[in-house]
């Protein structure tokens, strides 16, 4: 596993981060196919999206809906890759919510909100799938979803500012063995 720390200022637009640009431009490039971003906004890598996603209807994007429905929308293994930058904190969850005149309940900003993004996202990334994960934490998709930690970056931004935590894995397994609707 390759682990990076580089400074750099922070930016709403995380892929505007220039290590984190940087990143994910040859992950893209070294992982061409069919690639998925349930949090478009206005990301520079939507060209490269064949599947976007935003509520606020004023990005544009191949679909509008709630990040759940939209991954639920979408084949099983049908996924070379995700680009994962969902709200990091329960505030910008509210915020994202209310931004587009959605009422926003307990469910949406508890953890469960995460975990069912996931279990999805394991669920349409085909094995040897890559997912790029921006958050506070490094939890990324995870292990017991059957994913792989090949690269972090660290990206701090000084003062008292959060680092941005960005993960890089890969499917190891079919994603029937992690079908969210199995679990016990």
């Amino acid at each position: 596993m390759q682990m990076t720390r580089r400074w750099a200022m922070p930016n709403s637009s995380t892929f505007e981060i220039k290590p984190i640009g940087e990143l994910i431009n040859r992950v893209l490039t070294e992982h061409p196919g069919t690639w998925a971003d349930p949090f478009v906004r206005d990301s520079r890598f939507k060209h490269r999206m064949a599947f976007t996603n935003d509520l606020n209807t004023d990005f544009d994007a191949t679909s509008h809906t709630d990040a759940r429905e939209f991954l639920q929308s979408l084949p099983t293994d049908s996924l070379d890759g995700v680009l994962f930058d969902p709200p990091y904190s329960p505030r910008q969850i509210t915020e994202c919510y209310q931004g587009v005149g959605l009422q926003v309940s307990i469910t949406d900003t508890q953890s469960a909100f995460y975990t069912t993004l996931k279990q999805e996202i394991s669920r349409v990334v085909r094995n040897g799938g890559m997912v790029v994960s921006c958050s506070w934490n490094s939890g990324g998709i995870g292990k017991t979803l059957g994913f792989e930690l090949v690269e972090l970056l660290l990206v701090p931004h000084g003062s008292w500012h959060n680092d941005t935590i960005v993960t890089v894995e890969r499917s190891n397994c079919p994603a029937t063995l992690f079908d969210a609707s199995r679990q016990p």
